[in-house]
């Protein structure tokens, strides 16, 4: 069965017993990491620019030398526990003194942990792809080259992804490439060259020369070094390492979700027709969207995708249920999403910076069938943690605020929140709490009157208690949603949502 799982990569990727990825399990793995790419070079340096400082800080927001750096980085200098090769302990150690403490050392370490865990679950056979940005590819390729060669596995590309999208600079070359980085376990991989061919019609250059033989076969012909070589336009030729065939995700494109870092299932396609055969497992610890799951899926094989985001889980389930239909949910087994009262507590008080909001995110998208559109605290709309818009008509809509409460809940919230639906000019208000409301709470959001839906035929409560208990037991909203989560939602992520580690 299909897995997805809801937490940090590294905890599951060290997971042991029932519900662990199993040492050499996998056969290929596809990551595409958050790293901001538009930053000042320098910045490397932590020689933050004021001419690029906006865009400097949302990296150094998700990048920073704190606690949980700090203790990777000496976790791998002392080793214990033998999980790392003699070669990352020294390049760590030399990165240090190169970098320094700052936020691109704990990009580097924090990347270190995660691709040699990778490597363990990988087969002998396994392929791993790592896509990166030119400003942070060859630090990469140096934790990579640590991990893999030295234990008996190699590069095989280092592939240029050349696309034609955005603007132009007037005073550099333009940024217009990925690079995605090819490495094998071991000297025996799989690749699937029969899958990837592309037509010969499409690739021969404007100096060949085309010709028919005797069988009536087309071909295409090239003389070099005093020899003329022959190229049948009826047998496909394996892409070459740079591909500029597939294009970068336009704004308008049908396929694109609103996911700042998304990348074009075609890109996904190729990887995995390589390195994979039907059947095979696929990982992605990163899987934010799903594009990775999403393909796999598609091509017959198995997959494992892992975010620490609940934002990523519910866009991954809503783009499976909408591709392949309401049964694919069946058919995926998920892991760390809360089940019970416990591990709803347990998500409410968790204390990782990284994870803020992860309890309403959690509530408001389970409720609302991943349909509803989270809401990032600013300003002095910061009382409403999420917005869906639900159908009043054919082509009229009316729009329902949420709230969430882990704690503390009392009357004077369902007052304010009656004041937050008229500043937002919102129909239906939802207060959705851990606790369990008190009866003056209930007599309050009575007091707020119903909302006669036409064409339902049925009213509903303008201001209305839902408690987590009540959406563990499976009760979810029940009226006619006109906005998908999909693509409104994912347009709030921006630099938090990039996947955080």
């Amino acid at each position: 069965m299909n897995k997805l799982f809801y937490g940090d990569n590294l905890d599951i990727l060290r997971r042991r017993g029932k519900d662990s990825i199993k040492d050499e399990s996998v056969d290929l793995c596809y990551i595409d990491p958050p790293f901001n790419s538009k930053r000042n070079y320098n910045q490397i340096y932590n020689n933050v620019g004021t001419e690029d400082r906006a865009q400097a800080q949302a990296f150094l927001d998700t990048w920073t030398w704190d606690d949980r750096a700090n203790a990777g980085y000496s976790e791998i200098l002392a080793n214990g526990q033998g999980r790392f090769r003699p070669q990352m302990v020294e390049l760590i150690k030399g990165l240090h003194a190169v970098l320094g403490k700052g936020s691109l050392l704990a990009y580097l370490v924090s990347m270190a942990l995660r691709i040699t865990e990778i490597h363990r679950v990988l087969k002998p056979t396994g392929s791993f792809y790592l896509h990166c940005d030119p400003t942070s590819s060859h630090y990469l390729k140096l934790v990579l080259d640590a991990v893999f060669c030295s234990q008996g596995g190699d590069i095989r590309n280092e592939i240029i992804w050349a696309y034609e999208s955005g603007g132009r600079s007037k005073k550099d070359f333009g940024r217009k490439h990925d690079v995605v980085f090819r490495y094998s376990k071991s000297g025996k991989w799989i690749f699937n060259d029969d899958a990837i061919s592309l037509s010969r019609e499409k690739t021969r250059h404007n100096h060949m020369k085309k010709g028919v033989d005797s069988d009536g076969r087309v071909f295409y012909s090239i003389k070099s070094a005093g020899k003329i070589y022959k190229y049948y336009a009826d047998e496909g030729v394996i892409p070459s390492d740079v591909w500029a065939d597939l294009s970068h995700l336009q704004q308008k494109d049908p396929e694109r979700l609103g996911y700042p870092t998304q990348k074009p299932e075609a890109l996904l396609e190729r990887i995995i027709r390589a390195s994979s055969n039907e059947g095979d497992i696929v990982l992605d610890t990163y899987c934010g969207c799903g594009t990775t799951v999403a393909v796999a899926q598609r091509l017959n094989r198995k997959w494992i995708g892992i975010d620490i985001t609940y934002q990523s889980i519910s866009l991954v389930l809503r783009r499976l249920e909408k591709t392949f239909g309401a049964d694919i949910l069946h058919q995926i087994q998920t892991d760390g999403i809360p089940r019970d009262m416990a591990s709803a507590v347990a998500l409410a008080h968790k204390k990782d910076d990284r994870l803020r909001k992860e309890f309403e995110k959690w509530a408001v998208l389970t409720y609302t069938n991943n349909r509803a559109v989270i809401h990032e605290k600013k300003g002095a709309d910061a009382g409403i943690d999420a917005v869906a818009h639900f159908l009043t008509g054919k082509d009229e809509n009316a729009k329902i605020i949420f709230q969430v409460k882990s704690g503390g809940v009392k009357r004077g919230d369902i007052a304010t929140l009656r004041g937050d639906m008229g500043r937002e000019q919102a129909t239906l208000a939802i207060l959705i709490s851990l606790e369990e409301p008190t009866r003056p709470m209930l007599n309050e959001a009575k007091a707020a009157g119903q909302y006669i839906h036409a064409t339902m035929g049925r009213s509903y409560d303008q201001i209305s208690i839902v408690t987590i208990r009540e959406i563990l037991e499976g009760k979810r909203l029940e009226i006619p949603m006109s906005i998908e989560v999909l693509k409104a939602a994912q347009s709030a992520l921006n630099a938090e949502q990039m996947d955080l580690l």
